[in-house]
This record gives structure tokens, sequence and C-alpha cells, in this order.
């Protein structure tokens, strides 16, 4: 991605105006004249705008009304046709559009069509027809306030997409998860029953949290995340447990992801102490059957330490799989490293690969924004001296290596050791 997607500013005004005049004839008509365009921006109407090196190359605006909204133009300068620029600001304004609520999103295309003879017949003067397309946004009823009181929300529709590096791991979750749940008639036609629960474990930062909302985000289901912390403060946890779930009940569909599950889910130990864990436990183990009699349900709960928990907690008919999510290969770090530096063909991807090893996801993407904000001052520290850029923008392989070399893997050998005796007593998949 080689473009910042910002709100519309009424600086941009200027710039936006000269791309939907230049770009009508390049098939990116609209039923809204110019006109209208430029009161809907200058009147505050939901608008993003591309920029590349600080030069507007898109723009993507809407006119609200009501629950529903109208796309009224998606403009993009010629040589940036074709590279995912329309799908990222369309994106982008959908966001803003369901945060306002809106309850359904309208584009309307002309279209040629032929019309009745008789019509001309009639005084009609021939108009180019349309093709309406419309996208109905969840519902913002009260569910939505029930949603909002748990904590949850809808996530962006490009999560799933955006999971990159862990291949394996997610060929399996798409496979397992994700594809039984969202064609739950065909998998039912092959005997295959969509899961109700999943538990994933690893090491620290290998990205359990991402796979959680990447899920939840292909599937369209709000993501709920009930933070064993949060409820302790409410006093009885088991209660707000028990409360959480009850009001998760009431939503038409929902992943609830519960991470650092061992806190509320350890190994019990006897005798009883009062005041422990113990009830916690049996309130979490009871309410899990329940929770899986519903269709459109999906509870993920992670944990950097499977051996820590109760193992009547992972036995099977309470979790359906049991996924490891350990750190990326070779193969996946390279994935990683590439998306990050964009392609850019003067990176060492071989060299970063190789000195990054036992990094997780986590501890990448913290070297690459160190190594970002090396290659930012640097920047400015040329700026002030008057003299002029030269290479490109962006931190080097060099800035990479340095910011490896500064940054510690989040998993050591001994935890990867541990890992692998984990998947062989606990994983099941």
């Amino acid at each position: 991605m080689n473009w910042l997607i910002h709100d519309y500013r009424e600086s941009d005004l200027a710039a936006v105006v000269h791309l939907i005049d230049t770009t009508a004839e390049l098939g990116q008509e609209s039923v809204f004249s110019l006109a209208e365009c430029i009161g809907a921006l200058t009147s505050r109407q939901p608008a993003v705008v591309a920029v590349h090196q600080g030069v507007p190359i898109g723009a993507a605006l809407a006119c609200v009304s009501g629950e529903r909204a109208w796309v009224m133009r998606i403009a993009i300068s010629s040589g940036w046709r074709g590279r995912g620029l329309a799908s990222a600001l369309l994106m982008e304004l959908e966001r803003r559009l369901v945060a306002a609520r809106v309850g359904r999103i309208a584009y309307v295309l002309p279209e040629e069509e032929l019309l009745g003879e008789g019509l001309l017949n009639a005084g009609y003067t021939r108009r180019p027809a349309v093709a309406y397309f419309e996208k109905a946004e969840p519902a913002h009823g009260p569910s939505a306030g029930l949603l909002e009181d748990l904590g949850g929300r809808f996530l962006p529709g490009d999560l799933w997409a955006k999971v990159s590096g862990m291949e394996t791991e997610k060929d399996l979750i798409e496979r397992r998860v994700v594809l039984p749940l969202a064609e739950p008639e065909r998998a039912a036609r092959h005997g295959v029953r969509p899961p109700r629960a999943i538990a994933l474990f690893g090491p620290p930062g290998t990205g359990k949290t991402t796979f959680a909302r990447g899920i939840a985000s292909r599937l369209g289901w709000p993501f709920v995340e009930l933070l064993p912390s949060r409820l302790a403060d409410e006093g009885n946890l088991a209660a707000a447990l028990r409360s959480a779930f009850a009001r998760i009940a009431e939503l038409e569909r929902v992943l609830v992801f519960i991470d650092e599950v061992e806190e509320i889910a350890p190994v019990r130990t006897e005798p009883a102490r009062p005041g422990g864990v113990h009830g916690v436990t049996n309130e979490l183990l009871k309410l899990i059957p329940g929770f899986r009699e519903r269709d459109e349900r999906l509870l993920v709960c992670a944990t950097n330490s499977v051996r820590s928990l109760d193992p009547a907690f992972l036995r099977t008919g309470r979790f359906d799989y049991v996924i490891p999510i350990g750190t990326p290969d070779e193969a996946a770090r390279a994935a990683i490293w590439s998306r990050y530096t964009e392609g850019r063909a003067d990176i060492d991807i071989p060299a970063l690969v190789a000195a990054s090893e036992l990094f997780t996801p986590a501890d990448i993407e913290h070297a690459v924004r160190v190594a970002a904000q090396v290659s930012f001052e640097r920047d400015l520290e040329t700026l002030g001296t008057g003299a002029a850029s030269t290479g490109p923008f962006g931190a080097s392989t060099e800035d990479y290596l340095a910011a490896i070399a500064q940054c510690r893997s989040t998993v050591s050998p001994a935890m990867i050791d541990e890992f692998r005796s984990d998947i062989t007593t606990h994983a099941r998949f």
C-alpha cells in the first residue's frame, strides 16, 4: 500500500473536484452531478481522500439520509486504477458510515438500457437507466445498544485478508472453523457440524488475538471480548460471567473472545480455597454447553499456557478444536516482512528473515516501528539542514537489522520446546 487515507478536509476541495471532473470519462461516472458532489463536500457529508506523497490520488464521498447512505462517487487518478485503491477507499468510507449508524448503503451507477418506444412517443427523453447496488449493514436497534454495553463491535471487513505470514495456521482455521460457519447448510449436507468453541494456544505475541478478530471480520459477526480483569471489577467473577453470557445470548450472532483464559479456568487444586477460582471455573464449565446450543455463536479462548488450564475445560464436547499458534517459520517471516516493506526491491528480505528467528509477528511489528521511527527522524534532520532527500523514503535494510538487534524476542528456545510438547499433548484439530 503506497497511500494514506484520511477524512476529507476543506483544503482538499479543489483537488477532489478536479479528480471527480477529470475521471468522469474513465468509467467512473455517477448519477450524481459534479454540483451535487460539491454540495455534499461543502456540507461535511462523509468523505475520504487518498494521498500519495501529499498529492490526492483518490476520493470517495457519500450523502446520508436517515438510516440510508448513498455513495455518490469514487474517483481515482488514472495512474492508480486497478491497484486496490477503490476497495480501500470504499472500505474506509463504509467504516465512517457504519459509525454514523447507517443501516443501508446504496450505490447507483449509470448503465445503458433500451427503453420502450412507447415512452419516446409519449414525450419522454431517453436517459441512462441505473444499476442499483445496496449493502445492508448490521442493525442498529436494541441489539446495537446491547452490543455496546458488552463492549463489542463490528470489526472492519478486511481483517482476515490482512492476516499474512501464518499461512499454515490460517489455512487450518479457514477450513476447520470459518468455512463450516460461513456455509452451514453446505456443511450439514456433508455431516459437518460447525464448531461452537475453539481454543488457541501458543507463546505470547504469536497472533492469537489477531486470528480471533480475523474470524469475526471474515464472518461479519460482532466481536465481544470478555476481559477477566474487567469482570472481576464487578465483585463476584462467577456472577459477572453468568450475567455476561446471559446478555450475549440475546444477540443474533456473535464471536466471544476470552484471552488469557487460564486466569479463570486454571487447574483446580484440592482442597478448594474459599474465595478461590474453583467457583469461577465451575461456572464457566456450566456456561459453555448452553452457549453451544445456539447457531451462529463461536467462543474463542486463547492462552499462552495450555498446560495450566483445567483438564475438564478443554475436553471434547466443550471445545471442538484446540489449535496451536506458533512463531512464524522462515516462509511466514518472509511474508510478514514483505508486507511491512511493501515489496520494496531495495530491502534484503532474506537477511531480515535470518536475523529475526524466533520473532513473533508482534516482535516483527515492533522492529518495523523502531526502524520507521529512525528513518522518520533522519528525514527530519535532513530537512533541518536544507539538504535534499536522496534515495527512497522509508527505512533501509540496515535500519531494520539494527532494530532487530535492538529488540528482544518474546519467545525463548525453552518456550518453543514447551510449545512443541504441548502440541503433542493438547492439540486437537
